[in-house]
């Protein structure tokens, strides 16, 4: 048998029987890009990331996707990964939205994220349980940070959206308890760039000037409606955390219902179940304060009154033992009169008995007896002068004595009171009356006043209801005061 021949086309030569393309390693690289990106243009991955370190310097992501039988590359590219609603955390599970294509030179295939959420409820849980564990552990929720609300602040700082029902809920109850101005700085609080808005709006109004042309809220809130935990996740940012807890003005959070807890919620300062109990912790009831004013003003008028009736039971009480004058000064002016008559007795005696020595001593003594005799009478007008003096000093010191008792009696007496703009009311009797209760309608009643008296008329049904009468006190009953 005779072999066949070799040639061109032949088996030999197998470049002449395959007609097939030669594709360059770029061709095919780009064509199993095109391929991939047109056929996975769209997709929605779950897993769990890994190797996730941050941001590159570029600003981009790099980290990988995984589960328990394979692995993928990710990538979010810087535009995106700032309009991230949620921010890949390692160890994450995700539902990442994006395309797949390819890196034609590793040739690896990826996807590229454009926008990214936590797998589930659970998956929000274990990651908000985390974060909050994280945050504590740095002292923020700490509770010797949180400051004490003023009692009534002047202005109400409200961080919300401009066109929900918090807003109102909040200006209607403050309207209803107690007005105060409401600055209001408008922000969305829900959505990608909604905690960067909350942030900013708190550190905006702790930025303010005291005093300023725009007025520094002395109080915050921070509100927003109830929703799912997806929707109030702005408030679990850590971006919105630090601004609260930052805040040097005290903050209220109002984020969601009472059963809704989030983390500025351990940051602020206090804590509302509802945007509408937060404007009830920020200012009292006005009305409430009208009447405790009301009871405290009462109160100091009837301890006003039972001090003045106090001082002037006491005055009475001194004025009773505080001697008359002329009893203060008669015995010290008997005495005088007494030494008085004594010095002239005795200065007569002491004449007749000098002149009879005089006689009898003759006229050469008589020098030296007139001496004594002037002597004596000097030293009997020392005397007298010196007498006079004491008793001017004893009557002096008498008077100013009751000079002071004059004042404290003058100090003490009603007239005084009168003249500070209060009123005596005498019924027909002359008697003081104490209260309104009792007091019969056409009874005649006198008013006076510092300048004068009134007389007037009970008009009817113008007194109370009759109410018990307390005891009078007794004039004399206790122990009587000390002499000032």
């Amino acid at each position: 048998m005779t072999p066949p021949e070799t040639g061109p086309g032949t088996a030999a030569n197998p470049a002449a029987t395959n007609n097939a393309h030669e594709f360059s390693v770029s061709e095919i690289s780009f064509a199993l890009k095109r391929t991939v990106e047109d056929t996975f243009g769209h997709v929605r991955v779950r897993g769990e990331v890994t190797g996730y370190r941050g941001p590159h310097s570029s600003g981009h992501c790099y980290f990988g996707l995984k589960d328990d039988k394979a692995r993928m590359d990710a990538v979010i590219w810087r535009g995106a990964f700032s309009k991230l609603r949620f921010k890949p955390e390692e160890g994450m599970e995700v539902i990442a939205t994006g395309k797949l294509t390819t890196y034609p030179g590793s040739s690896k295939y990826q996807i590229v994220i454009e926008h990214l959420e936590p797998a589930g409820v659970g998956a929000l849980m274990a990651l908000l349980e985390e974060r909050r564990k994280k945050l504590g552990a740095e002292g923020l929720f700490a509770p010797e940070r949180k400051r004490a609300l003023p009692y009534l602040p002047e202005v109400i700082g409200v961080v919300t959206s401009p066109t929900g029902a918090v807003i109102r809920d909040i200006l209607h109850r403050l309207q209803d308890r107690f007005p105060r101005r409401v600055l209001v700085w408008p922000v969305r609080v829900q959505g990608e760039t909604s905690a960067a808005e909350v942030a900013a709006a708190i550190r905006g109004f702790n930025a303010m000037t005291p005093g300023g042309a725009m007025p520094r809220p002395d109080v915050l809130i921070v509100a927003r409606g109830g929703g799912s935990i997806e929707d109030l996740w702005s408030f679990n940012e850590e971006v919105v955390v630090r601004a609260a807890a930052e805040s040097e003005i005290p903050l209220i959070s109002a984020v969601g219902h009472e059963t809704d807890t989030t983390l500025i919620d351990f940051a602020s300062d206090r804590r509302a179940p509802t945007p509408t109990a937060a404007a009830e912790m920020a200012v009292p009831v006005r009305a409430d304060l009208i009447a405790d004013l009301r009871d405290r003003a009462t109160r100091l008028m009837r301890a006003e009154t039972r001090l003045v009736e106090s001082a002037r039971t006491g005055l009475a009480g001194l004025a009773r033992g505080l001697p008359k004058l002329g009893d203060l000064v008669a015995l010290p002016r008997q005495r005088f009169d007494n030494a008085a008559d004594r010095l002239r007795g005795a200065l007569s005696r002491v004449t007749t008995v000098k002149r009879g020595e005089l006689h009898k001593a003759g006229a050469p003594s008589l020098a030296p007896i007139r001496r004594q005799i002037a002597e004596a009478r000097k030293r009997n007008a020392e005397m007298a002068t010196r007498a006079k003096q004491a008793e001017t000093r004893h009557l002096g010191d008498l008077g100013r004595r009751l000079d002071g008792a004059g004042k404290l009696l003058e100090s003490y007496s009603y007239q005084g009171v009168l003249k500070r703009g209060y009123a005596v009311v005498r019924d027909a009797q002359g008697r003081p009356v104490r209260a309104a209760a009792g007091q019969a309608a056409g009874a005649a009643l006198e008013i006076e006043f510092a300048d004068g008296r009134l007389g007037a008329v009970v008009a009817p049904g113008g007194a109370p209801k009759s109410q018990p009468k307390k005891p009078a006190p007794k004039k004399d009953g206790g122990k009587q005061g000390s002499l000032l």
